[in-house]
């Protein structure tokens, strides 16, 4: 009798169970076919980059079982590269992969999302955006823009750019006509340079002619693409207004509103992905290319003291005066110069400290 009376209400309970999954699924089927267009400020040749677009587009097809498609449009395709966060905001595509940088004109609070001279490194962008009031300030002033934000990768701190001749010292830069966005660009420009804006495909015939006397893009992996050392043979280091470049994902924000909960969730988890792919694929790809760089003739160059110097000065009086008259970029710079001022300190014990003895114990070998 118990036997039966077990055995009756189990098979009311499973019933009652698969009643309950059942409308679950339906929701799931339910769901709609949706079909975007992401445009990217990036060569597909530069596939490090470019590629975080696609990285994003394919975990969220097979997040979505093929019903959320993204397909990726290299720079130039269908939108001009520094034209595609124009494009979202005017719902032209429905997102884009882009450094916030490249919009330095518009208002240079968007240099903040990428890079600021002297600024954060990766995982301090990372700390920053995910754990600080990194996402949430951003998000406020995208939102001005109709624009929702997510980080979408970082290369790492950069090179500081190819050369055609050497710098020896700070005078050296007077007249010289270099391609470099945002803040960079305004700290070379009070150093006395001329900077140039190009996208990433006009500056080797640039360096090639003439027309620019150096141009700084990403690093080793990067640049040796793109044969800027077959030009310009100087290669100098470090890109200190490039130390954590951040690259993102704007999305229209009429369309993020739109999208079902289960597609926000997917893009979420695959801009996260991408982020961290782009960072490791660097940090593999690099070592490599920088010996083959210099075994093609590279000379690798430091930039004197008194450069760094004269540019961290520059760069803080710039900081100052665009936080008096912008309070975009006040607020922004405010909670990223506060985390950055804790950070610094915890990362140069454990991890500055043995960098420094491990890179001595390399030169000990030679």
């Amino acid at each position: 009798m118990q036997r039966r009376e077990f055995i009756k209400k189990a098979g009311l309970g499973l019933a009652a169970a698969s009643a309950a999954t059942v409308p679950a699924i339906v929701r799931a089927e339910a769901l709609p076919t949706i079909k975007w267009r992401i445009a990217s400020s990036f060569p597909k040749s530069l596939d490090t980059i470019y590629g975080g677009a696609e990285v994003l587009a394919k975990r969220i097809a097979e997040l979505t079982e093929g019903k959320f498609e993204i397909r990726v449009f290299a720079g130039g395709e269908i939108v001009p590269p520094f034209g595609v966060l124009d494009a979202v905001q005017q719902n032209t595509v429905e997102c884009c992969h882009t450094c916030g940088y490249y919009f330095h004109g518009k208002n240079k609070a968007f240099s903040i999302d990428t890079a600021i001279p002297f600024g954060l490194n990766a995982r301090q962008m990372n700390g920053w955006y995910y754990y600080g009031e990194g996402l949430a300030l951003t998000r406020e002033f995208f939102a001005r823009y109709s624009v929702v934000n997510f980080p979408g990768g970082n290369t790492g701190t950069q090179m500081g750019g190819w050369f055609r001749k050497e710098v020896k010292s700070l005078e050296d830069l007077k007249g010289l006509k270099m391609r470099i966005p945002g803040f960079g660009a305004e700290v070379f420009s009070a150093l006395g340079a001329v900077p140039q804006a190009l996208p990433g495909g006009e500056i080797y015939p640039a360096l090639e002619r003439g027309a620019i006397d150096a141009a700084e893009w990403v690093g080793p992996y990067d640049d040796e693409k793109l044969g800027f050392y077959k030009v310009a043979k100087f290669y100098y280091y470090p890109g200190w207004w490039e130390t954590g470049p951040q690259i993102s994902f704007y999305v229209n924000k009429e369309q993020w509103e739109k999208l079902p909960k289960p597609y926000q969730a997917a893009f979420e988890t695959a801009a996260i992905e991408a982020n961290l792919r782009m960072m490791a694929a660097y940090d593999a790809k690099n070592p490599l290319a920088i010996q083959r760089l210099v075994q093609n003739g590279t000379q690798l160059k430091r930039y004197p003291d008194d450069v760094l110097k004269a540019a961290y000065e520059a760069a803080q009086k710039l900081y100052a005066e665009e936080s008096a008259k912008n309070p975009d970029f006040k607020k922004l710079y405010d909670s990223l110069h506060v985390y950055q001022q804790i950070s610094d300190i915890w990362m140069g014990l454990p991890e500055g400290a043995l960098a420094n003895f491990m890179q001595a114990r390399m030169r000990d070998k030679k």
